[in-house]
């Protein structure tokens, strides 16, 4: 199944966005990039993950020669919703639902060394909103105070919000 989804140019995310998915959602998108320039699908269902592999995926995807189209099915949630702002076109199916939310992190060492990863975390999330401000043309003010609230959307809600540009129409 994986050797045709290769052969397709298909990417699956499934579950929790951690280092190793997002190593190897990277390698793969990498790869397909330098085997031809046709566009290459990402399929995103992981309801969360952390805001590290989010911008390893990110900035992978802002390397790409081909383009990358993003299907959101499922549950996409938390900083993995920032992936739609690294594709040239993206779609939801009827049923796909968003959570905007913060991540959950936890920092370890002497308080300074704390402090300093806060700090770096929260450079990283206004990172985060500044992206999808500019995805949804919406202030990144606003994506934050969203995403502090935990702001669930349904597919016809992330069209209107700026996060999707479609909804996938369902076979006859």
């Amino acid at each position: 199944m994986i050797d045709r989804l290769f052969a397709r140019r298909i990417v699956r995310i499934m579950g929790r966005l951690d280092d190793d998915a997002a190593a190897k959602a990277a390698a793969t998108l990498l790869v397909l990039d330098a085997t031809g320039d046709q566009p290459i699908e990402l399929y995103l269902n992981s309801p969360d993950g952390t805001l590290g592999a989010t911008f390893v995926l990110i900035d992978t995807a802002d390397t790409l020669r081909s383009s990358l189209r993003v299907l959101c099915l499922g549950q996409v949630g938390g900083p993995v919703v920032a992936l739609v702002t690294a594709a040239n076109r993206c779609a939801a199916t009827t049923h796909a639902r968003f959570r905007l939310g913060q991540p959950t992190t936890r920092f370890t060492g002497t308080p300074e060394e704390i402090a300093a990863q806060n700090r770096q975390q929260q450079d990283l999330l206004w990172k985060l909103y500044a992206r999808l401000a500019r995805r949804t043309g919406r202030p990144a003010e606003e994506i934050a105070e969203d995403t502090r609230r935990g702001r669930h959307l349904d597919a016809r809600e992330a069209l209107d919000y700026g996060l999707i540009d479609e909804i996938t129409a369902a076979r006859q």
